[in-house]
């Protein structure tokens, strides 16, 4: 189909309209072909199959054949207009006809189509960067509190008879309970466990139940602030009524060799285990840090440049994360998510509102960083993807060989090799950067504010 004039126009948020003039002989003859293979197929009272006239047809069908045949020339002339386009649709959505195009079978038609395409975008210079990170290092406080922790992963749960403190594994049913003294449906539950102190439960009832032995029974009243994480609880006061069935407490072990040794046969004394949670948690620092600073070098680079998300693959990326959240809320359908996220006071459409900025910032990060990459021909080596494969290998109890099988075996090898072209760009970056010390801030604090 011949294309008489083209025109591409860049729209807003990466889309682009395209217009198209197809002259009238082609209108026509392709009117004419799909009337010729009407009239050889129809079936019409009163005609022989393949003897239908033409104006038999269309004075049965009408203006339907021409809508047809409308469709037929836009799609054949599309696909020929994007033959040599520069800017291609994206996968998301197919190009969409704007407004609605006056279609005469003897004159030329002019139309003009919508769709989303891969952002165009000036990449941004790399010199001059300049970037802050926190001042933050293990301190033996740090220390003391991992091995609180590998304390506790191998301290002994045993029976207890008297009554319950903080620290103790409660077990118990519970229910509210409405005026007249009867349980409120739907609001039991049973042997539901929970460490004391904690606030692991609905109803933070943790300091109603110090005190109580197994066997005990409790009914008190709480009344619940109003900005109660629970929004179904917020400023509501209930009736809870209690009975501890079991409770356990922890025998730790001491912080000695004998510890040292019952987490890992490489350790023979305290002090190994001591120097192995130090140089862990250093590593763990190292690793946040240096996702501190890229985190901090693509803000830099997209002040620098405007990657504008198209509409259809910001979308396609949140309903990624929406199917994400119903796998991790081990949700198989949306009706029940959605169910869960009113009982939290949210919508769906909500919190895909909410989710709308980070994805596009994330999504323009990833776009920028794959151009960046590109442009500078960063590649990941055998060699390379060998050493990464072995870093990992390092922290888990698996060879190299068998990480690479499974990389293999799931297709993700590629994945790898991208996260290895990108390293190298930010090594690049950092090589020129300038990298102020910031504000001094704890481990724990500096860990958490980065999760």
């Amino acid at each position: 189909m011949e294309i008489t004039e083209k025109k591409i126009e860049d729209l807003e948020q990466s889309r682009v309209r395209m217009t198209l003039t197809i002259p009238s002989r082609d209108v026509r003859a392709e009117y004419d072909a799909m009337m010729n293979e009407y009239a050889k197929n129809a079936r019409i009272d009163g005609f022989r199959k393949g003897h239908v006239p033409v104006f038999v047809l269309e004075r049965k069908f009408g203006d339907s054949l021409k809508t047809e045949a409308m469709g037929r020339v836009i799609e054949k002339a599309v696909e020929e207009g994007l033959k040599d386009a520069t800017r291609q649709p994206l996968t998301y959505e197919p190009p969409a006809v704007e407004g609605e195009p006056q279609f005469n079978l003897d004159s030329d038609f002019t139309f003009s189509v919508t769709y989303d395409a891969y952002p165009a975008f000036e990449l941004p210079s790399l010199e001059g960067i300049e970037i802050e990170v926190p001042a933050v290092s293990v301190s033996d406080e740090d220390i003391a509190r991992e091995l609180e922790e590998i304390r506790q992963r191998n301290a002994i749960v045993v029976e207890k008879d008297g009554p319950a403190e903080t620290g103790d594994i409660v077990t118990a049913d519970f229910a509210e309970i409405a005026e007249d003294g009867t349980e409120i449906p739907g609001t039991a539950r049973k042997d539901f466990a929970f460490e004391l102190g904690k606030q692991l439960n609905i109803y933070k009832f943790d300091d109603e139940i110090v005190g109580l032995k197994a066997g005990d029974e409790k009914t008190f009243t709480k009344t619940f602030p109003a900005d109660f994480e629970y929004s179904e609880y917020a400023g509501k006061t209930v009736t809870i009524k209690v009975k501890v069935t079991k409770i356990k407490r922890q025998d730790l072990p001491e912080l000695d060799d004998e510890l040292a040794q019952d987490v890992s046969e490489k350790y023979k004394t305290l002090e190994d285990l001591k120097a192995a949670v130090r140089n862990q948690l250093n590593e763990a620092l190292e690793a946040r840090l240096r996702s501190t600073k890229e985190n901090a070098i693509v803000d830099e680079l997209l002040k620098r440049t405007s990657v504008s998300i198209p509409r259809s693959m910001l979308a396609a990326e949140l309903a990624m994360r929406w199917e994400s959240l119903k796998q991790q809320m081990g949700v198989d359908n949306d009706e029940r998510l959605e169910m869960l996220l009113r009982i939290s006071g949210k919508t769906k459409d909500q919190l895909l509102q909410d989710w709308a900025p980070l994805a596009e910032k994330a999504l323009a990060s990833r776009i920028l960083l794959d151009k960046l990459v590109e442009a500078g021909s960063y590649t990941a080596t055998d060699e390379d993807v060998d050493a990464e494969i072995a870093k990992e290998a390092a922290h888990t109890t698996m060879s190299p060989a068998e990480i690479k099988a499974e990389y293999e075996k799931r297709g993700t090898l590629e994945y790898l090799k991208d996260d290895i072209k990108v390293r190298k760009l930010f090594d690049a970056i950092l090589a020129s950067a300038q990298v102020k010390e910031g504000t001094a801030v704890s481990y724990l604090d500096f860990m958490k504010e980065n999760q």
